[in-house]
């Protein structure tokens, strides 16, 4: 099968669909962090060249339902917000046949934009990671990922700082990179589940 894997600069979900013998791609406007087959360019310029299944990563920090009191404290995010959600919306309506998107909880202002909801959550805790971290799947033609780890009792007996590592990170430079990243077992679960 044929996969895209756009706004990915990590490699994980890519490797895990070539891992299972796929032709999977990444593409994102940032080089890879992984050596493997990465194109380094916008989705747009590729999002038409005949792909089997997209799995999309766009960006949230404007969409995200924890982000949303930033709309009020400062107007021009609005526009950011736009731009953003239509952007997720040019992906989740491209001529793919099977397609999943992922986000944060969104808040209503980029739900209405999209006009779609989600079709599930998932957390690692599910997929064999003793952390929290709520990820929305928007999926067409595809079935909702079925756990194949639940570590949830773990991950509950942990100190909140560990088990809301991503959530508790300090300020720097690459905090948006570290929270970014899909996590392994989620990746394999994809391309089990849908590969």
């Amino acid at each position: 099968m044929k996969v895209l894997v756009a706004c990915e600069y990590s490699g994980v979900v890519r490797d895990a669909f070539r891992a299972k013998g796929h032709d999977a791609i990444s593409c994102d406007l940032l080089p890879t962090d992984a050596d493997g087959p990465h194109l380094q360019c916008s989705v747009f310029d590729i999002l038409h060249d005949g792909w089997d299944m997209l799995i999309a990563h766009p960006p949230c920090t404007y969409l995200t339902n924890s982000g949303v009191r930033w709309l009020h404290e400062r107007p021009e995010r609005w526009q950011q917000m736009s731009q953003g959600a239509e952007f997720f919306r040019s992906l989740w309506n491209a001529p793919i046949p099977k397609i999943a998107v992922e986000n944060p909880i969104m808040h209503k202002y980029a739900r209405k934009i999209i006009g779609d909801k989600y079709a599930q959550i998932v957390q690692p805790w599910m997929f064999g990671h003793a952390e929290s971290k709520a990820t929305c799947l928007w999926l067409k033609g595809l079935p909702s990922l079925i756990e194949t780890d639940n570590v949830k009792e773990q991950w509950r007996k942990l100190p909140k700082k560990q088990a809301q590592r991503l959530h508790m990170l300090p300020p720097s430079p690459d905090r948006w990179k570290l929270r970014s990243q899909t996590y392994a077992g989620i990746a394999n679960a994809m391309s089990e589940q849908w590969g």
